[in-house]
C-alpha cells in the first residue's frame, strides 16, 4: 500500500560551534558500507542510522555529495506533477527545528529558488488553475492573498465536507493563466506572512502556510467529457523551538501554538503509524493462520483468538481536530493523498536534541499508509457503471433467448429484462446530455 515518502536534507551550518558529532548521527544508507570498520569509532559513543526514501547532503556546495534545489525539484517536484496529471491528490510539507531550512527548500531564495516556485513554473497552467494561500496563525486561519496585504485580516472558519473533507470557509481562490501571474501571487502571501527574530534565525516565521494548487483537467474519456480534479498541498511548517523567559509576550503565544500544532502532529502521526502497523500485523496473522488451516486443523486461529490479538485489536483514535493544522491536513495523513514529507535538520553540534527528534518524527511518518485515488468525474463514473449494466443485461437477455426452455417462463424473463435495459439505456443519453451542458458552460472551469 502506498506509504508516506520520507525525506531528510540537510542545510548549510550558519552557527559557529563544531557539527563533528552529528555528522556521524545522521548516515544515510548506503548498499556498499556493511560495518563501521573504517576509522576509530569509540565503543561508547552511541551511533544512531536512519533510513529515508531520499537523503540530501546540502551543507558543503564543494562536496561532491551535494544536493542542490534543481536536484531536489527533479527528485520530488517531478513526482508532485506526476501525481497531479494523473488526477492524485498530492501533499509535501516540510518539517524541521526553526532555522533548519523549510522555508528555503519550499520557496528558496532570489539566488535559488525552492520547490514552489519550479512547480508553478512547470506546472501546466493552460488547464484551469486555481491558487489559494493561507497561513494558521496561532490557531488562526488567515487569508495571504486577500483585501491586498491589510495587517488586520479577517479570521476564516474551517469546515467539513461529507465527501470533498475539510475546507476553509470564503477562502479566496485565484485564476491562474501563466508563470508571472503565479509568481506575482506567490510572492504577495511570502510578504503578508508574518515573520519575527528568534535566537535561531533573524526572520523565523511565526505562522505554518499552506499554499494550494488546484488541476481541473477536462479529457475525452469513451466518447465522454470528463473532469479531474486534483489538489497540490505544499506545506511550509513553523519551526518547533524552546520557549524563552526572555522573548517578550507575541513571541511566547506565538510559540506556544507553534508546539501545540506540532505536537498535535506528532500525536495524529503516531497514532496513524500504529494502526497501520497493527492492520499489516494482522494481515499477516490471518495469512499464517490460513497457510496453516489445511495441517494445523484450525489450531492457530484457536491460539490467535485466545490471545485477543489479530481482529480483536482497537485502532487508535486520530486526533485530527485537535490542531487547526491537522484538520486541515486530514486528507494528506492516512486519507486520498500521496504524501511527501521534508524532515530539514541542522548540522550544528548545538542542535543535537532537535536533529534526534525530527529524524525520529520523520521515522514514525515512514508507517503511515495513504489510500490516494484520482479524482473522477461522479457522472462520468456513473455513466460508465449505467454502460456496463447495459452490456450485462443484453448479454442476459441473449442468453435467455438462447435457451428458450418455457415459453410463458422466458417471456415473463425477456419482459423485465427488456424494461430494465430500455430504462438503463434512455439514462446514459440523457446524463450524457447533462455532462455535455455543464462542461460547455464558460463557468463550469473557470468559475
Amino acid at each position: 500500500p502506498p506509504g508516506v515518502s520520507v525525506i531528510s536534507r540537510y542545510r548549510p551550518q550558519i552557527f559557529k560551534t563544531a557539527c563533528t558529532s552529528l555528522y556521524r548521527l545522521c548516515l544515510c544508507v548506503d548498499p556498499q558500507l556493511d560495518s563501521r570498520s573504517e576509522g576509530a569509532v569509540d565503543s561508547r559513543e552511541k551511533l544512531l542510522e536512519f533510513g529515508f526514501d531520499y537523503c540530501y547532503w546540502s551543507v558543503d556546495a564543494e562536496d561532491p555529495q551535494y544536493a542542490s534545489q534543481e536536484e531536489v525539484f527533479q527528485d520530488l517536484g517531478v513526482s508532485v506533477l506526476a501525481g497531479a496529471s494523473e488526477g492524485y491528490n498530492v501533499c509535501l510539507f516540510a518539517y524541521g527545528q526553526t532555522g533548519s531550512g523549510k522555508t528555503y527548500t519550499m520557496m528558496g531564495s532570489q539566488d535559488s529558488i525552492g520547490l514552489t516556485p519550479r512547480i508553478c513554473e512547470v506546472s501546466p497552467l493552460a488547464a484551469a488553475t486555481r491558487f489559494t494561500f493561507l497561513e494558521i496563525y496561532n490557531e488562526r486561519v488567515r487569508d495571504l492573498l486577500k483585501l491586498g496585504g491589510q495587517k488586520k485580516r479577517e479570521t476564516l472558519r474551517v469546515r467539513e465536507h461529507p465527501e470533498k473533507g475539510p475546507y476553509v470557509q470564503d477562502l479566496s481562490q485565484h485564476v491562474v493563466t501563466d508563470y508571472k501571474q503565479a509568481l506575482d501571487l506567490l510572492e504577495e502571501g511570502v510578504t503578508n506572512r508574518i515573520t519575527a527574530a528568534t535566537h535561531n534565525h533573524e526572520a523565523s516565521s511565526r505562522s505554518h502556510a499552506i499554499f494550494t494548487i488546484q488541476y481541473t483537467q477536462a479529457i475525452l474519456e469513451n466518447n465522454l467529457p470528463s473532469e479531474i480534479v486534483s489538489k497540490i498541498n505544499l506545506v511550509d511548517l513553523a519551526g518547533s523551538e524552546r520557549a524563552d523567559p526572555h522573548y517578550c509576550r507575541d513571541r511566547l503565544t506565538e510559540g506556544s501554538s507553534i508546539n501545540k500544532s506540532l505536537v498535535t502532529l506528532g500525536i495524529v502521526i503516531s497514532a496513524l503509524a500504529q494502526n497501520s502497523q497493527m492492520s499489516n500485523s494482522c494481515q499477516s496473522i490471518n495469512s499464517m493462520a490460513s497457510e496453516g488451516e489445511g495441517s494445523l486443523g484450525g489450531s492457530l486461529n484457536l491460539s490467535n483468538s485466545g490471545r485477543g490479538g489479530g481482529g480483536g485489536r482497537r485502532h487508535c483514535f486520530i486526533p485530527y481536530r485537535d490542531s487547526v493544522l491537522t484538520w486541515l491536513l486530514k486528507d494528506s495523513l492516512g486519507g486520498n493523498s500521496k504524501t511527501i514529507m521534508i524532515a530539514t535538520v541542522s548540522p550544528s553540534g548545538s542542535s543535537y536534541n532537535e536533529t534526534l527528534s525530527t529524524l525520529r518524527y520523520a521515522a514514525h511518518a515512514k508507517n503511515i499508509v495513504n489510500k490516494p485515488r484520482v479524482n473522477e468525474d461522479a457522472s462520468v463514473r456513473l455513466i460508465r457503471e449505467l454502460r456496463q449494466e447495459v452490456d450485462r443485461l443484453k448479454s442476459m437477455l441473449l442468453s435467455f433467448q438462447m435457451r428458450n426452455l418455457s415459453p410463458s417462463l422466458s417471456e415473463e424473463r425477456d419482459g423485465n429484462l427488456s424494461d430494465m435495459l430500455l430504462q438503463n439505456e434512455l439514462k446514459v443519453p440523457l446524463l450524457s446530455l447533462l455532462l455535455w451542458r455543464r462542461l460547455s458552460a464558460p463557468s463550469s472551469l473557470l468559475d
